[in-house]
């Protein structure tokens, strides 16, 4: 319990970090410098008010300075996170491979948080998150679906390639039906990088709980918030929320469906 407890005050001072992303990522701005500040009042937020999830908790969830309450997605993030290196720590204990899915989950994190805000996935996360899958996929990570084989570099770099070209095919497909635009660049790109993660298993996987996910979530949208049919909602959160199921639970979900009954 001692090692959850630790892995868990790192996923939190991460998620701290991943909210400066979530903020400053899509306006452009450096998530390195200036140091945090209240997006209220502009002022520089102290150390001892700015502990993950303890200073939310202790302040009364306001700024010490202006008191305007801060938004409750700040600790969310933070112990959405802290749950997710928790959770990875279990599965696959300690290792290369849970820091690279603790940093594929933080992405996944970050990504969901801003489509779900500006409905876009930066390139700067994607564009990045592709070469770091490929590069772990082909060295150091196991084979999400058969963890006693390798994922290798011919299963990451066909995960990458599948991943990129299913979605783009997508994206055409609903462009020339529905004569608007069914699938961003920032999903393909987003997907060509689970797939170098989580290899071509990974991607179905990936976008038949993304799929569900969406279903379900949209048709209770329109039932109890009466938003209408064919409005906008992001895609990226769903997908993101089934490569985190696939990543961590993918293997238990394969081998129930082969043999079932």
């Amino acid at each position: 319990m001692f090692l959850y407890g630790i892995v868990f005050i790192f996923g939190s001072l991460i998620g701290s970090f991943l909210n400066v992303c979530i903020y400053r990522i899509p306006r452009g701005i450096s998530i390195v410098w200036p140091s945090s500040r209240c997006p209220s009042c502009n002022q520089p937020i102290r150390a001892w008010d700015n502990i993950p999830l303890l200073s939310y908790l202790m302040l009364g969830g306001m700024c010490t300075n202006c008191r305007v309450k801060i938004p409750y997605r700040y600790p969310l993030v933070e112990a959405l996170n802290a749950v997710f290196y928790m959770v990875l720590f279990w599965r696959f204990g300690p290792g290369w491979p849970l820091l690279i899915y603790a940093l594929f989950c933080s992405a996944l994190i970050v990504i969901t948080f801003i489509d779900l805000d500006f409905q876009i996935i930066p390139d700067r996360i994607t564009l990045t998150g592709i070469p770091i899958g490929l590069f772990a996929g082909s060295l150091l990570l196991p084979d999400p679906f058969l963890r006693a084989a390798e994922l290798g570099w011919r299963g990451s770099v066909i995960g990458a390639i599948s991943g990129f070209l299913f979605f783009y095919f997508v994206a055409i497909a609903g462009e020339k039906v529905f004569r608007k635009e069914a699938m961003g660049g920032g999903d393909i790109k987003m997907m060509a990088m689970v797939g170098g993660f989580l290899g071509w298993k990974g991607i179905i996987l990936t976008t038949f709980l993304g799929s569900l996910f969406g279903s379900v979530i949209g048709i209770l949208m329109m039932i109890f918030r009466g938003r209408e049919r064919g409005s906008l909602i992001p895609f990226g959160p769903f997908l993101a929320a089934g490569a985190a199921v696939s990543l961590i639970f993918g293997q238990e979900i394969v081998f129930w469906y082969l043999f079932r009954g």
